[in-house]
């Protein structure tokens, strides 16, 4: 995964490159990204469970101290982690006791996106038998079928659209999941079941522009009520560090001409400026 000084560094050759080598350059990225944040949760995932058991170790152990009381994990640790570690009668025993399928952890990922990056077929199948919403979106709006396009298990995408999965799914940088594609086998599917279900490219179109609106719709009513347009996220973002990395260009006009501060910077020291750079927004960056 790229560290904030090795992505500032290429920032002058990424400005030297075509604006569709750019929006490339911007998906690598995220793929990246994904994948090295799929590497971690799975480093957690083996470090939680040595905890877990020397935890339940140890609450036995307090337990018979205590006259039997014993110590509980919530239930969507248990199920992700059971998920993470790919065990199929752990997971169908948590279901078949209640627990629900769409628990999620603190980054809003679900037991689904998890065997969907690890390509744990098996659970998959259990977790969607059991009602798991096939199209629940993580903090950063992926989807399952985000996660298994990007990684390229061509299986899970076939048995994710025959649930239901949504092929125009847009995550928060703007990606649809046939947008994510490098293996070419899994592109070529999404491609061909969004011909069979006739979605045409003013229907995508149409999706990719809707959080667009929806933005501008939520920036009028700040200017409408007298809000600050310069209020930062946790992460010292902006609504213009926002719009430009989004490439929102109808909100950054608004934003502008309102004189929201384009020298703002978020936690990292981030400008809207290096935001719409970063991830190829072009239209932003002039």
């Amino acid at each position: 995964m790229a560290e904030h000084g090795e992505l500032l560094a290429e920032m002058t050759s990424v400005g030297r490159l075509s604006t569709t080598d750019r929006l490339k350059h911007a998906q690598k990225r995220r793929a990246q990204q994904l994948k090295g944040w799929a590497q971690m949760e799975k480093e957690n995932a083996r470090m939680g469970k040595n905890n877990v058991a020397q935890k339940k170790s140890d609450a036995e152990k307090k337990g018979r101290k205590d006259g039997g009381k014993k110590v509980r994990f919530p239930s969507n640790i248990t199920l992700l982690e059971a998920a993470a570690r790919n065990d199929l009668n752990e997971v169908r025993e948590l279901l078949k006791s209640g627990v629900s399928p769409d628990l999620f952890n603190e980054d809003g990922l679900t037991a689904l996106h998890q065997c969907c990056i690890d390509d744990f077929v098996d659970v998959v199948r259990c977790l969607l038998e059991s009602g798991a919403n096939v199209n629940a979106c993580d903090s950063e709006l992926w989807t399952p079928l985000h996660a298994a396009a990007t990684c390229g298990h061509t299986g899970l995408v076939q048995i994710l659209v025959q649930a239901g999965a949504d092929l125009l799914a847009v995550n928060a940088d703007g990606n649809m999941p046939y947008d994510l594609c490098e293996d070419e086998a899994t592109l070529e599917l999404i491609e061909v079941v969004m011909a069979e279900q006739g979605i045409t490219q003013e229907q995508i179109d149409e999706c990719r522009a809707a959080k667009e609106r929806d933005m501008l719709t939520d920036v009028q009513a700040l200017i409408d009520r007298g809000d600050s347009l310069n209020a930062k996220d946790q992460h010292g973002a902006t609504l213009l560090h926002v719009a430009a990395a989004n490439g929102y260009l109808s909100v950054g006009e608004v934003l502008l001409e309102r004189r929201a501060n384009v020298d703002e910077t978020d936690t990292d020291g981030w400008t809207p400026l290096h935001a719409a750079s970063c991830w190829g927004q072009v239209s932003g960056a002039l």
